[in-house]
């Protein structure tokens, strides 16, 4: 029997399972790698304290890293919502521990209905510890921003300019993701010398809860599958953007994609590609 590759979620739970390690899992399921999961904070909103982020300890996070690379090992890993300095700074020491060949690293920062899902000192930590190490990070244009001093980012052509000096931080390859500007739905990849769109339709729902997680997930796990990073993305923003297409809520508040709408339906949205050399 030929084994999956293994591929590893460093990131946050959210409790009802539309983002964070549950999204990241269902996507490794539905692109047939084994998925793991290492949970830095739990997302739950307390009916009375209204705390939303509950810190896991380090203790804790290192103790489930040390298990999974002893238990199964690993082939990528993908980072998501980090929360604090001293649990970016633990990462990137454990990550660098590993030798594997693909880190993506989503910096989550600003969640989908605004919260704040990084402190303020921990983005001085991302940017020295781990972006570096990473193939590819995956900022959505706030994070973009934040990651550049509060630069605006409004247009495609802004987007652009923030991949080439995103790329200076030192990660081999910038996805800046356009999901929150107006008009198609378009992300620009720079490998350092290349950039390209990719533009998918914009689709009319407000069900994309977990969205930016998928998408770094399914590019994670089509890297560790053996694809380039060019085909890695491609593939992912096909992925997504068909989730996103048949998403759904159960109640008024922002419902989930649908990680299984690729498989179950048989299709997959087009994707224009444009590239261009820098």
């Amino acid at each position: 029997m030929e084994r999956p590759s293994r591929v590893m979620t460093i990131a946050g739970s959210a409790a009802g399972g539309s983002a964070g390690i549950q999204a990241d899992l269902k996507t490794f399921q539905e692109l047939d790698v084994y998925g793991m999961s290492i949970i830095t904070a739990i997302v739950g909103k307390h009916p009375k304290t209204n705390k939303n982020v509950h810190p896991v300890n380090l203790e804790t996070i290192e103790a489930q890293f040390s298990t999974a690379i002893k238990q199964i090992g690993v082939d990528g890993i993908k980072t998501g919502m980090l929360f604090s300095k001293e649990v970016i700074e633990l990462v990137a020491v454990l990550i660098e521990s590993t030798n594997i060949n693909h880190l993506v690293v989503d910096p989550v920062m600003i969640g989908k209905m605004n919260s704040k899902l990084l402190k303020d000192d921990a983005i001085e930590a991302l940017k020295k510890h781990l972006l570096p190490q990473a193939t590819i990070i995956t900022p959505n244009v706030p994070e973009a921003s934040v990651l550049l001093d509060n630069r605006p980012i409004s247009t495609v052509n802004d987007m652009k300019q923030a991949a080439i000096d995103l790329h200076r931080l030192g990660s081999n390859n910038i996805l800046v993701k356009g999901g929150r500007l107006e008009g198609p739905a378009i992300d620009v990849l720079f490998d350092g010398t290349t950039l390209t769109t990719l533009e998918a339709p914009r689709i009319d729902t407000v069900n994309t809860s977990g969205a930016g997680c998928s998408y770094s997930a399914a590019i994670t796990a089509q890297l560790t599958k053996g694809k380039d990073v060019s085909e890695a993305v491609l593939d992912a923003k096909r992925f997504i953007t068909t989730a996103i297409d048949h998403s759904f809520a159960y109640t008024d508040i922002v419902g989930p994609t649908y990680h299984a709408a690729e498989r179950k339906y048989g299709i997959a949205h087009e994707i224009k590609t444009e590239t261009t050399s820098v």
